[in-house]
């Protein structure tokens, strides 16, 4: 069983937390602040805190796999009803919460982002990999999060304090070489466009930085034509047009 199996498993129990719960997120992740710090040792102590709460995560999937194996003989129904089963994926879902980026699946209840108790968390774990991308890389690497994340924050009710973070985002996106997933900032930007970001995008393509100047000119590009779907054809067009003849070569 892996690990997105077992999460799906207990989603039938899960209650969606309402917004009193953002206690009890700080609560199992506030010290995931640290990852972000500018002192090395906070977050050095993050980093370990983190992989510690990882490796607890792991032993618990390995029993819910023992007793998984187990209990296969009494069908999919009773399997699920059996106790010793059902304590072993509690308590691995308990541990998850208190990971990243597995405490961060608690989205998935068709809840709206901006109700989402966790979303100081998301935003976090996105800033995270923008500012530390190589320990983010090396000890929570998840794209298929990223990408959830960023497609659920691709909307235009957010308020100002999220927008304002949000754009700090796309700005440290534009700024970079390519990583997995970044395309999606363009959802991102297109949902908090305005005068604000429009600045930092004109200063990243008149910047000294072939990479900004490519990425920046794209999300522009693209903010200028909403209908425009952002596919991979799309940006390779873009590219292939483009004044500024594309990134720079890979080194």
């Amino acid at each position: 069983m892996t690990h997105r199996q077992a999460r799906d498993d207990g989603r039938e129990a899960a209650v969606k937390e309402p917004e009193e719960e953002r206690r009890a997120w700080d609560a199992r992740l506030g010290w995931a602040h640290g990852l972000t710090s500018d002192d090395p040792a906070e977050r050095a102590a993050a980093l370990a805190r983190l992989d510690g709460a990882k490796r607890c995560v792991a032993r618990a999937l390995e029993r819910v796999n023992e007793y998984w194996s187990l209990t296969l003989p009494l069908g999919p129904e009773e399997q699920y009803r059996e106790p010793a089963f059902r304590r072993a994926l509690e308590e691995y879902h308990r541990l998850c919460g208190h990971s990243l980026p597995e405490g961060l699946s608690g989205r998935a209840y068709g809840r709206p982002v901006t109700e989402w108790p966790g979303l100081p968390y998301g935003l976090l774990f996105l800033e995270w990999e923008a500012r530390y991308p190589q320990e983010w890389t090396l000890h929570a690497k998840s794209w298929g999060a990223k990408q959830s994340l960023l497609r659920a924050l691709a909307r235009a009710d957010h308020d100002p304090a999220v927008a304002a973070r949000l754009v700090g985002l796309v700005e440290l996106a534009v700024r970079r070489a390519h990583r997995c997933k970044d395309r999606e900032y363009v959802g991102v930007a297109r949902a908090v466009d305005g005068a604000d970001l429009r600045e930092r995008l004109a200063r990243a393509a008149d910047s000294g930085d072939p990479w900004a100047r490519c990425h920046a000119g794209y999300v522009r590009w693209m903010l200028d034509r909403p209908e425009v779907p952002n596919t991979r054809r799309v940006w390779h067009t873009w590219l292939a047009g483009s004044s500024g003849g594309g990134p720079p070569p890979r080194t």
